[in-house]
């Protein structure tokens, strides 16, 4: 598919959750990853928060966004596997008005030339809320990166056509970046 040339870009104010009970800012490759890729393609960077492993901190981060107005994206990286841990599906579920299985179906089908059949064990998944799309990734640099380039990309971009993300999202004005 193309961009329509036509059609302006719209910057998005997107905010990056790292949810890890190990990771520092010092050390969050793939938040940084997030960060870097979604200023380069223009997108602002809401705010970044990293949080360790915990249902009740991560679905009130996340629910802070979707409430707040300037946030119109809300990418969450990390405590998706099976570990006893990991609860961020769990967490934001129950947040979403509407969920986007072709995310995570199509997330798992461009991971298997990565990581063959171990993407089966990826529970990736997204949504919209409160005119919010909530993206929800494993922890690792190169799950955000293959997410990045073979999804989101494409997907916040108002020119890509047939379809993108963007006029489902509410309106925001500019943000100043508090990550």
């Amino acid at each position: 598919m193309k961009a329509k040339a036509d059609t302006p870009f719209v910057p998005l104010n997107i905010a990056v959750l790292t949810v890890s009970d190990t990771r520092t800012f010092d050390n969050d490759t793939s938040g940084q990853l997030f960060v870097d890729r979604l200023t380069s393609a223009g997108h602002r960077l809401a705010e970044r928060v990293l949080l360790k492993d915990d249902l009740y901190r991560i679905r009130a981060q996340v629910a802070h966004w979707i409430a707040e107005e300037v946030v119109q994206v809300v990418l969450v990286t990390g405590g998706t596997g099976f570990t006893g841990r990991d609860s961020t599906p769990e967490a934001v579920a129950c947040l979403l008005d509407k969920r986007i299985d072709g995310f995570g179906e199509l997330f798992r089908q461009i991971s298997v030339a990565d990581i063959g059949t171990s993407t089966v064990q990826s529970r990736a998944l997204a949504g919209l809320a409160n005119g919010t799309l909530v993206c929800c990734l494993p922890g690792s640099t190169n799950a955000c990166r293959t997410a990045w380039d073979g999804i989101l990309a494409e997907q916040l971009d108002a020119r890509f056509r047939p379809c993108n993300f963007v006029p489902h999202l509410k309106q925001a004005a500019p943000c100043e970046s508090r990550g």
